[in-house]
């Protein structure tokens, strides 16, 4: 570690403290401002087996019902506003990035650096995940490597969503939320209870808004309507059968439909200066900077084109999954968590082809996609617990099968209504299967002190057959010679390759009191390899081979070194957390488009190392029952230690910044609660979010595009009645309406790019009643 990144870091720690938003406040029953607030602990399943937040450790982040209603977080992306060195961002699906560790490969093909899970479920499709977001009893969101117990492409970290379990009391529950661009949202929840073994749960959810982007046709073409962006609706149904007291079973279902237009890009001249400059051209052979401007909000999100196709999104997913535990007497508890999903995809994707930046005449070509998707996992737990011994050994299993085609029409004649050719990707089947062994122990040395070992080894097995066609019509036959109907050849896509890994863990963990813990750990991530559009010589019906390096990439992994305390003082009234660490990355996967294939198409390829460093600190402070302050600070020095994107022009980003990743951001909080004369209760809470500037990295267009520092703030006011049965809430999010960028693609000439951005202003009520 650099002495300047050590001076950072050791700054960060002394300035504020944090590894955990508690909210173990958030739930009590009112009281009156002489009494004192109560401290109360908060469960989580971090480490699988159920520990107090305050004595897990690992560098855990928890967000309950309550904190999620009052901070008005209702999907994942909204997380990072809360959550240290994490964002989400809408591109093709969610891209979650923790600490600077992310992927950028979405596709069948691709894996994720951070794991999305919906009850212990591994989600593998980013594009099916934010639907689950509904019913929810807490978040949990992990940083940091999680290679020993949760295994399958956790390099970076997990997020965990835990919907409500079934009960054994009556309840029924209905939320409703009305906002700016025509947001409407609406939350049904009925838990039954049947006899003492037997609850059910049903949970329904409606989410549907217009888009941020505002369309107008250029020269009076035809417009396209794309303002119906989403319309979401989920259905969960949850069982919960307590056979005897040692052995209980949870069964839960799930289906939603997403519907809407997914037009949600917009050129990145709205942005930046156009046309960028060619790195190969510059004396240092460096990426670029694109120049950013400030258009202004409304033409940041105003799309002009000479032409935009009719888009659409008819999508639907579905799956069940069991929890089944059995206590087989009082130190050995089995475990099975299994799973079955399935995830169709019907969608109009655009796709910016070019056009003239200063009169913004872009075209757009249509690009239908359809894909169907099936996954299953199972996974084996026994636990051992006793004075001195924590124990859990394990086998998971996952399989994960898909067959998709995408289309993109005009791309080799632009020319909107003249005959050209089809460019497309069927691809049937990508195939997945990851095997893994696994097992920890945690030794208590002594009543303060803990001793964890984990190991982990994972054998993956990944597959595809497919092609890249060039045709006049959709419904032509491969035809893998050229010809003059035919002149570009089809190629063909093969790959079969297997990879395999051990990662480990080791912990340490000491009470210093009963408020106070520090611990250390070293531990190891691994996401499998995988495989780019073409074949190797050998493979049948491949009449253009390509090298072995050119289809195939490596393996990344991750090493984690980190330290920390969690503390409360004053009375229990502050919790105090901290840590830093320090990441070795390696053999990095990074997606960019060429022209390998015989057309643009996404290429995976093994950059080679970066190192991540940093702190992040987070303080809860309740002087009494009325007020409640937060304040959080992260520091993250994440850069590329080496990179040569373009061996051929040397373009290179060594020393440039991870995408995502500011060196510093701060959120601060405060909440005044006050009793009303008719006994209900009226809160006003403010937070703000401050960060540094951070840059997002296309190697495509070879650039590396800014986004200058801002603030973010979110202001609610809410009443609960009296019976604390219905209250309601008005909200501001993002007060200033500044507008970030959550990610730059290329477009289809190389020439110029598309740009996604994150939430602007939502102005909104929120109504909500129980029955019980």
């Amino acid at each position: 570690m650099k002495p300047q990144q050590l001076n950072k870091i050791t700054l960060g720690l002394v300035i504020a403290g944090g590894l955990f938003h508690s909210q173990v406040f958030a739930q009590q029953a009112p009281v009156t401002a002489e009494e004192e607030p109560e401290y109360e602990q908060i469960m989580v399943t971090a480490n699988r087996t159920a520990t107090a937040a305050e004595k897990t450790p690992v560098a855990l982040s928890v967000l309950g019902t309550q904190q999620l209603r009052d901070q008005g977080i209702t999907n994942p992306t909204q997380l990072a506003e809360t959550v240290p060195n994490v964002s989400i961002d809408r591109t093709n699906g969610l891209q979650i990035t923790i600490r600077g560790v992310t992927s950028t490969d979405n596709t069948e093909k691709g894996d994720p650096s951070a794991a999305f899970m919906l009850d212990g479920i591994y989600i593998a499709r980013p594009q099916a995940q934010e639907v689950s977001f509904f019913d929810i009893d807490r978040v949990e969101v992990l940083r940091g490597p999680q290679g020993t117990l949760y295994g399958r492409n956790t390099t970076a970290g997990l997020v965990n969503v835990i919907s409500a379990k079934p009960h054994e009391f009556f309840e029924a529950s209905a939320d409703m939320t009305l906002g700016n661009y025509n947001t409407r949202q609406f939350t049904g929840i009925v838990n039954m209870p049947v006899n003492d073994s037997v609850s059910f749960r049903a949970a329904v959810n409606i989410d549907q808004r217009d888009n941020y982007v505002e369309y107008e046709a250029f020269d009076g073409t035809e417009a396209v309507d794309i303002s119906d962006f989403k319309d979401n609706r989920s259905i969960r149904l949850s069982g919960l059968f307590n056979f005897t007291e040692d052995m209980t079973l949870l069964v839960r279902g799930d289906y939603s439909q997403m519907k809407g237009n997914n037009m949600a890009s917009v050129p990145v001249h709205n942005f930046f200066e156009t046309p960028f400059t060619d790195p190969s051209t510059t004396e240092t052979g460096e990426g670029v900077s694109p120049v950013y401007v400030n258009r202004g909000t409304d033409n940041q999100q105003t799309l002009a084109a000479g032409y935009f196709p009719d888009v659409y999104a008819d999508n639907t997913t579905w799956g069940v999954m069991g929890d089944f535990t059995w206590l087989l007497n009082d130190a050995l508890t089995f475990n099975y968590l299994g799973s079955y999903r399935e995830f169709d995809r019907d969608e109009m994707l655009p796709l910016l082809l070019g056009g003239d930046s200063a009169s913004k005449t872009d075209y757009w070509v249509d690009g239908p996609f359809s894909g169907t998707y099936e996954q299953q996992s199972h996974e084996f737990r026994i636990a051992y617990s006793s004075d001195k011994w924590l124990a859990q050994a394990g086998l998971y299993y996952f399989e994960e099968q898909s067959g998709i085609r995408l289309d993109i029409i005009g791309l080799i004649n632009p020319t909107p209504g003249e005959d050209g050719y089809i460019f497309g990707f069927p691809q049937n089947p990508t195939k997945a299967d990851s095997l893994g062994f696994f097992s920890q122990a945690t030794y208590n040395v002594s009543d303060d002190l803990r001793l964890t070992a984990g190991i982990r080894t994972t054998k993956d097995q990944k597959s595809r057959a497919g092609a890249t066609i060039f045709h006049k019509n959709l419904g032509e036959e491969l035809n893998f010679q050229a010809s003059d109907d035919n002149p570009l050849p089809d190629s063909l896509n093969y790959a079969d390759r297997e990879y395999s890994k051990t990662t480990w863990k080791l912990g340490v963990d000491y009470d210093i009191s009963d408020a106070t813990m520090l611990y250390g750990s070293i531990a190891t991530g691994y996401k499998a390899g995988g495989f780019n559009d073409g074949c190797v010589e050998g493979a049948t019906g491949c009449n253009s081979p390509l090298p072995e390096a050119a289809v195939y990439y490596d393996p990344e992994t991750l090493t984690s070194t980190e330290l920390g305390i969690k503390t409360r003082v004053l009375n229990n009234k502050m919790t105090i957390n901290a840590n830093v660490f320090s990441y070795d990355y390696q053999d990095l996967q990074l997606s960019q488009l060429s022209y390998v294939c015989g057309g643009p198409c996404q290429v995976t390829t093994n950059a080679a190392e970066a190192t991540i460093n940093g702190a992040e600190l987070d303080t809860f402070y309740r002087p009494d029952v009325n007020h409640r302050f937060n304040a959080a600070v992260t520091l993250l020095d994440a850069s590329y230690d080496e990179w040569i994107l373009d061996e051929e022009a040397g373009v290179s980003f060594a020393g440039e910044r991870l995408s995502r990743s500011p060196e510093w951001t701060v959120t601060a909080g405060y909440q005044y609660t006050m009793e009303m004369q008719s006994g209900g209760e009226l809160s006003f809470a403010l937070n703000t979010r401050w960060s540094a500037e951070y840059e997002i990295l296309s190697s495509a267009l070879r650039a590396n595009f800014r986004q200058p520092g801002f603030t973010k703030t979110d202001l609610t006011m809410t009443y609960n009645s009296p019976d604390r049965d219905w209250y309601a809430q008005a909200f501001v999010k993002n007060l200033e309406n500044n507008i970030t960028l959550s990610n730059v693609g290329p477009s289809g000439d190389f020439n110029t790019g598309t740009a996604t951005f994150a939430d602007p202003r939502l102005v909104g009520v929120r109504f909500g009643y129980k029955f019980q």
